[in-house]
């Protein structure tokens, strides 16, 4: 039984859900703004706030905790110089999810996932 188990499978055990997750989390800090399926961008949507989130408070704790999580230096010192300053006064609701029709081969539901500007 499925009780009390929050999130999506996706199809997947948990360590590669989780490299899953890191890699649209990864992709969409690089370009602010990707194509997936509404599932994985419904999942990596609050991972990717918490992570902008803690690059806001700027210390060297948050730079350690978002490290564990992305593992490109150059990524974590892009997410803290570039992409937290923009949100110093925004209280939360960094990402957007724009739904973009069907996918051609699968007829999976698209989606758009994006950082608000």
């Amino acid at each position: 039984m499925r009780h009390r188990k929050a999130g999506k499978q996706l199809g997947r055990p948990g360590d590669q859900r989780k490299a899953l997750l890191r890699g649209v989390v990864d992709a969409l800090l690089r370009h602010n703004r990707i194509k997936t399926t509404v599932t994985k961008a419904k999942q990596a949507a609050p991972i990717a706030e918490k992570l902008i989130t803690k690059a806001k408070r700027g210390d060297l704790a948050a730079r350690r905790q978002v490290l564990r999580l992305i593992n490109d230096p150059d990524l974590v010192d892009y997410l803290f110089t570039q992409i937290a300053p923009r949100y110093t006064d925004r209280p939360g609701g960094y990402t957007r999810i724009i739904r973009a029709g069907l996918r051609r081969g699968d007829q999976a539901e698209m989606a758009i996932l994006e950082l608000v500007e």
